[in-house]
């Protein structure tokens, strides 16, 4: 049985990079869904349909679990895909959404925490609640903004051009117009750590931590499964990884390998 890693499109990379460097020796599918992204901008109901197709893929491929390594399918259809559509004890799918937020918990120093991430993760507020549950409604501050600009910025190639600056500036001059305390960021989105240089030169001069998710997300995996011995010797451990994607292969393969910085070899499937 392999580990499955899916996104929406390339920004899941950012996660298996940071999980494989971590736990090198399982098998792992990479499936990014980059013919219908992005997902940020879509229904509750589009991405419930995209994400459960995926799932019920990997499951297919042999994969026994599943990481979606997408903040905006992990905050609008981990729930109900746990909760309906799954038999816990064949399949596990776990999200990036509740990971970062205990890692969260022990950053912030006054509490003030703003969440930079997709049009559709705002407007779940999947961060607003399960920070209020680790910190209790009374005990936080939080404030989030849209940036749906970023996700386009970064497929089309973007991330490094000056272009970029001006979207970067705007949305987290935005966020800290609405809480000058902030002192922690979580970047909501798999994809947001291709803008790192430039987020932390927009925040220069402040003391703001920013928190991206793959070092938590491995960190966190590797916690699950030395809890869950059942899962875990199920595993296969080749160090394989395949990548799929429902896009045209060369344009993903030539994608992906900048996100990853090493040659990528991808087979097109249709979920």
């Amino acid at each position: 049985m392999k580990i499955g890693i899916f996104d929406s499109g390339y920004g899941g990379l950012t996660i298996l990079s940071k999980i494989r460097g971590a736990l090198p020796m399982y098998d792992y599918i990479y499936l990014g869904d980059n013919a219908r992204t992005p997902y940020g901008t879509r229904s509750f109901e589009i991405i419930y349909e995209y994400t459960l197709e995926a799932v019920r893929f990997l499951q297919a491929q042999g994969c026994r679990l599943i990481i979606l390594a997408c903040n905006t399918a992990s905050a609008k259809a981990l729930r109900s895909i746990q909760m309906h559509n799954i038999d816990p004890n064949t399949i596990r799918v776990l999200g990036v959404i509740r990971p970062t937020v205990e890692a969260v918990r022990s950053i912030t120093r006054n509490g003030h925490v703003g969440i930079l991430a997709t049009p559709g993760t705002v407007k779940s507020e999947s961060y607003v609640i399960e920070l209020q549950k680790q910190f209790g409604e009374q005990n936080a501050v939080i404030s989030q903004q849209e940036c749906p600009m970023w996700v386009p910025l970064i497929e089309a190639g973007e991330a490094a051009n000056e272009g970029a600056d001006y979207f970067v500036d705007k949305y987290i001059h935005s966020l800290l117009d609405q809480d000058p305390e902030i002192d922690t960021v979580i970047l909501g989105c798999t994809h947001y750590p291709l803008l790192m240089q430039k987020i932390q030169r927009a925040l220069d001069g402040t003391n703001i931590q920013v928190v991206a998710q793959g070092d938590i997300v491995a960190a966190s995996l590797q916690d699950y499964l030395n809890r869950h011995t059942e899962i875990q010797t199920q595993l296969s451990m080749g160090g394989t990884c395949t990548f799929l994607t429902t896009e045209a292969e060369s344009k993903f393969s030539n994608s992906a390998s900048v996100f990853l910085d090493c040659p990528v070899n991808a087979i097109h499937v249709n979920i």
